[in-house]
């Protein structure tokens, strides 16, 4: 087995995990349910994302992104959103880490991408018809499917559909 290299990034052990979720999104609380059933090796806090308390642990926070997209904060600062926060938080799962890890690799991180990016689809649009546009430039639309219209591409200027 061979070493890896240091990629610069900052040695802080993770002891716990405080996850931002919205409370309103049924398959958010249904997501929220079965993670508390979870045998966990790191422990998780569950918070509902843009409250009280989630404004009072992390005031430094844009707490309306917290509501776009899951955002999880590790007890050293760590800040995990959309598809990390995801692996993050199955890394934390006894039963789980086995699939972090795989989802973490090139290969893994593209199949992380689509979950996350049909679990927004079924949260934003929730199969109504209607198109769901993302801030960071994903776009579901029925009948086409998922395109990137990078942001600061106003107009489709610069689309690449």
């Amino acid at each position: 087995m061979t070493a890896t290299a240091d990629r610069g990034a900052v040695r802080a052990p993770v002891h716990g995990l405080t996850v931002l979720y919205d409370a309103e999104c049924t398959l958010c609380a249904f997501l929220r349910d079965w993670l508390v059933r979870q045998p966990q090796l790191v422990p998780l806090e569950l918070v509902p994302a843009g409250s009280a308390e989630a404004r009072r642990r992390f005031p430094d926070l844009d707490h309306s992104a917290t509501l776009d997209e899951v955002t999880v904060v590790g007890d050293a600062g760590q800040v995990y959103r959309d598809t990390a926060a995801w692996i993050v938080v199955l890394w934390a799962l006894r039963e789980q880490r086995p699939l972090a890890h795989r989802l973490s690799s090139p290969a893994g991180a593209r199949l992380a991408r689509g979950a996350v990016l049909a679990a927004a689809w079924w949260r934003g649009g929730q199969g109504n018809g209607k198109a769901f546009r993302r801030e960071d430039g994903w776009e579901y639309e029925p009948g086409i499917g998922w395109i990137y219209d990078p942001p600061g591409c106003a107009g489709g200027a610069c689309t690449t559909r």
